[in-house]
């Protein structure tokens, strides 16, 4: 077997609204507590709150893992470090080009309306990849950070599709 298989994983930045959301969750647990003490109807909806929150909380830690086995590049969200979702398969046959984010070839994709799915850490000094995908009458802008070993296999795979540098 000569499959080509490689994996990679980013987390995502916590940002200002990240922050201020769990700052917002935290205050309504409080808040919530406090006013249980009330009555009845406030402790039920107090008690349906925590539990909100607590379902709600983990979620706002985010990872993503990229893996590309054979020509097929799967996308998977990662939230609380227990929760794996698959976000997006994309198979390289649809794949018009991939190259660097602010690479010149993609230049001739800016006009028109790409749909952008952001898979990326959001970090400055990381410079991620655009993929140009072909779904039907759509396009998609796909934004991720690959490794070096998966950059290698899907040269292997589809060679003029890549641009690097």
């Amino acid at each position: 077997m000569n499959e080509l298989y490689a994996e990679a994983g980013v987390k995502r930045k916590e940002t200002i609204g990240t922050y201020a959301l769990r700052f917002i969750l935290i205050f309504v647990a409080i808040l919530s507590f406090l006013l249980a003490s009330l009555n009845t109807i406030m402790l039920i909806i107090g008690t349906v709150l925590i539990i909100l929150i607590v379902f709600m909380f983990p979620r706002l830690n985010v990872e993503y893992e990229y893996v590309f086995c054979d020509g097929q590049l799967d996308f998977d969200k990662i939230m609380g470090n227990a929760k794996r979702k698959t976000a997006l398969k994309i198979d390289f046959e649809q794949v018009e080009i991939m190259a660097p984010y602010g690479s010149h070839e993609l230049d001739s994709y800016s006009q028109g309306n790409l749909v952008t799915k952001d898979f990326t850490s959001r970090r400055k000094e990381v410079k991620p990849y655009v993929i140009i995908y072909r779904n039907g009458e759509t396009k998609l802008r796909i934004l991720f950070e690959p490794n070096e070993k998966m950059l290698g296999c899907i040269k292997m795979k589809s060679p003029r599709k890549l641009v690097s540098y």
